[in-house]
């Protein structure tokens, strides 16, 4: 029996880091979705709709393969909070979520011949009070601006940070690694064979 083709559907390098620490052989294909939130579409409900479309999507043009699909939506009192993208937009997200909660709802969906699974992984995270010259000091250092929130807990992110709560502690750099290798062992990918 061969093993069955995995492929990423992300071009996040951050969910390529991540799914190397489990040494399953895999290629990276860059999913074409809309990523436009649907009218009164819940952060949740969108970061699972575009988890499943973007495995689809590259399922589609790879049908023998197995295919993950993530999606990461930052949600600040039911709002989505999305990538920043500028530093200007950075600076009015973390003012915003300075203080408050913040739940990351991380979802993904893995697509294979005869097998669709998903679940969703949220990660609440308390940011504590920052003053605007930590917001600027910290976003001049770590730049990040292509993450959901303005921060990334990989290097600098934590000292915002109160508290984290979750289940699986990879869950909010994007690729919940726990459950995500519970679905892969599913598909006959497992790490540890």
């Amino acid at each position: 029996m061969t093993t069955p083709q995995l492929i990423l559907g992300s071009t996040s390098r951050y969910r390529r880091e991540l799914l190397e620490r489990l040494r399953l052989p895999f290629e990276v294909a860059k999913p074409e979705v809309d990523e436009t939130p649907l009218p009164c579409e819940p952060p949740a409900e969108l970061a699972r709709r575009l988890a499943m479309a973007k495995a689809r999507a590259v399922a589609a043009r790879f049908p023998a393969a197995v295919v993950i699909g993530s999606d990461q939506v930052a949600e600040l009192d039911g709002q989505a909070i999305g990538k920043p993208g500028t530093h200007e937009r950075a600076v009015e997200q973390l003012r915003r979520m300075s203080g408050h909660a913040v739940v990351f709802q991380t979802a993904v969906a893995i697509v294979s011949p005869g097998f669709t699974g998903e679940f969703l992984s949220p990660v609440r995270v308390r940011f504590r009070t920052l003053e605007d010259a930590e917001i600027e000091r910290y976003l001049r250092l770590d730049e990040p601006y292509d993450c959901a929130g303005s921060a990334k807990c990989e290097t600098l992110g934590p000292v915002l940070l109160e508290s984290i709560e979750s289940d699986d502690p990879t869950a909010l750099v994007g690729l919940p690694l726990i459950r995500t290798a519970k679905l892969l062992r599913q598909c006959g990918l497992d790490p540890l064979r």
